[in-house]
């Protein structure tokens, strides 16, 4: 199952491109799902249907859902409080009745990632060809993208998992102290968690898993695009596509503020190169299947390749090993990089990630670095007190 993730700028119009791209795709013989958690039901007013937590038919072959954040957030909240019952005896604390429950800034996203996760692993993600999600504006879509990898980090320096080992141990020390251990549930739901936050991190590195970027060609467009290339190529993920929505007619009124509209989009259509595809201004927002097929959004693209970050792509004659990280758009005074124990923080503008090393790099120091064609060269040297020697 191929995997297509849309987002833009707010207000660009990608709930429409989403739904027009699943329509099309469906057209074509695909077995569509489109997916969004957005509270407003933006995604049903586009198809013409309304969409809620059970997926709806749209179409032949095409099939909608909008997951319910607040029942989703309701139901991990009594979860927790179940295994969390003898913390909560302990420290006095009342349990919340689910009817109080209001989900907290960021159980849409939430929502969305095991969205995602379910439906690529219903029925070994055989259900469906396409798998086309409606994501947030780029700034929360790239940090909703990155929070998989970030929080399976963050569990792992919580609770390593070598200290699992002791688990058989608490039940004693249980009895020693006169007080029941909380490790063991805090531990399932470590474990649990990681499991979950995994499938999701296996969906997007997936090698048919690809982004489709909207934008309004313009000044703003051009910008919030550029950082969206930088973010995204620092997480490995590929662009599928450039959407270049709402393109106004070319004989426009070269006069009037229109004309000058037009003259404006045109020469941000030039400086992305051809490679945006335009998707005309129908002159109202679309509604329904008929305006979804008036946009003639383009095809998805099979052929979107994967970013690969080779290991060690290179090794000179003085034995240096280069790893090449491609970053576009990158500035060499907003780049930073520093080298912490196995790890490599790589900072690119507002965007930034932890990379573990590999192994054959990790025996190695980092000799330097440089930006060259829009790739971040990094050159390690091997240490000698690590690396084994030949005779």
């Amino acid at each position: 199952m191929r995997t297509l993730l849309i987002t833009g700028p707010g207000g660009s119009g990608r709930t429409t491109v989403a739904a027009a791209t699943a329509q099309r795709a469906a057209a074509e013989g695909a077995r569509t799902l489109v997916l969004s958690a957005d509270r407003t039901d933006t995604l049903g007013a586009a198809l013409g249907v309304r969409t809620g937590p059970v997926p709806v038919s749209v179409a032949p072959r095409l099939t909608a859902w909008r997951p319910d954040a607040a029942a989703g957030f309701r139901d991990d909240l009594a979860g927790f409080q179940d295994r969390a019952a003898t913390v909560l005896d302990l420290l006095g604390a009342s349990r919340l009745d689910p009817e109080e429950v209001t989900p907290l800034p960021g159980a849409e996203e939430l929502t969305l990632l095991r969205a995602l996760r379910d439906a690529a692993l219903a029925d070994g993600g055989d259900r469906h060809d396409l798998l086309v999600v409606d994501l947030p504006p780029t700034p929360q879509a790239l940090a909703l993208l990155a929070l998989p990898e970030e929080l399976r980090r963050y569990l792992r320096r919580l609770l390593p998992p070598e200290r699992q080992a002791a688990r058989a141990l608490r039940p004693m020390l249980g009895r020693l102290a006169g007080v029941p251990m909380p490790a063991e549930w805090l531990y399932d739901t470590t474990a649990r968690w990681d499991v979950e936050l995994a499938a999701v991190e296996a969906v997007l590195a997936d090698r048919g898993t690809a982004v489709r970027l909207v934008a309004e060609p313009g000044p703003a467009g051009a910008d919030a695009i550029r950082d969206a290339r930088l973010g995204l190529a620092l997480r490995a993920l590929p662009v599928e596509s450039l959407v270049a929505n709402r393109v106004l007619p070319e004989d426009a009124d070269d006069d009037g503020p229109l004309g000058r509209l037009v003259t404006q989009q045109r020469k941000t259509l030039q400086e992305w190169g051809g490679t945006a595809r335009p998707v005309a201004h129908l002159g109202h927002d679309p509604r329904g299947s008929d305006d979804l097929a008036a946009l003639a959004v383009p095809l998805v693209n099979p052929a979107a390749s994967p970013v690969e970050w080779p290991v060690a792509d290179r090794l000179e004659q003085d034995g240096v090993l280069v790893w090449r990280i491609p970053l576009p758009g990158a500035v060499r005074d907003e780049l930073d990089l520093i080298r912490r124990g196995d790890e490599l923080v790589v900072t690119a503008g507002p965007f930034r990630r932890i990379l573990p090393l590999p192994s054959v790099l990790r025996r190695c120091t980092v000799d330097g670095a440089a930006l060259r064609d829009g790739e971040l060269c990094v050159r390690f040297a091997p240490d000698p007190a690590l690396w084994p020697r030949t005779r």
